[in-house]
């Protein structure tokens, strides 16, 4: 990679009109950070950016949490209401199962911080698990509990429910 001097990490608004190089080339501004961090060079860092990137990846671990519950509780309850179709996906619902705890519990590790929020995102999960359970099957809002019957606790684990 070319190295650029540091100085020329802009600041959020350019300069000369020209967008800055957070965001002109997104992979270059993260290098000359980094350069400049590793430098010691402080006057040189887009703060603000850095502030933003790092705020950003936090909320994305979250979000990543809460995809994967709402995949793990949308094949749970196909496995456990979806009767006419569970003969012919059973196997690719538990495999979905087994994959989704396993990712569950990556993020959990990496990121121990996350796991006091699980209640709170799990009730949003399980409404959204179920939404899209009751659209791709058509069965009956009845068919599904509108909450859910077992905890985050057991839902996440290898022991219980399905797996």
């Amino acid at each position: 990679m070319e190295h650029l001097p540091l100085e020329q990490i802009d600041k959020p608004e350019g300069t000369h009109g020209r967008p800055s190089l957070y965001e002109s080339d997104f992979y270059q501004w993260v290098q000359l950070t980094a350069e400049a961090l590793k430098a010691k060079a402080f006057e040189q860092v887009d703060w603000d950016n850095v502030i933003e990137e790092i705020e950003s990846m936090g909320r994305s671990e979250r979000r990543e949490l809460k995809s994967r519950i709402i995949v793990l509780l949308e094949h749970l309850l196909k496995l456990e209401y979806w009767i006419s179709e569970r003969t012919l996906n059973e196997r690719g619902w538990r495999n979905t199962i087994i994959e989704q705890r396993r990712q569950i519990q990556l993020v959990l590790d990496d990121s121990p911080s996350l796991k006091p929020m699980l209640t709170d995102i799990y009730l949003d999960a399980y409404r959204q698990a179920r939404e899209d359970v009751l659209l791709k099957s058509q069965l009956p809002e009845s068919a599904i509990p509108s909450a859910p019957s077992y905890g985050v606790a057991e839902a996440l684990s290898s022991q219980s429910l399905f797996s």
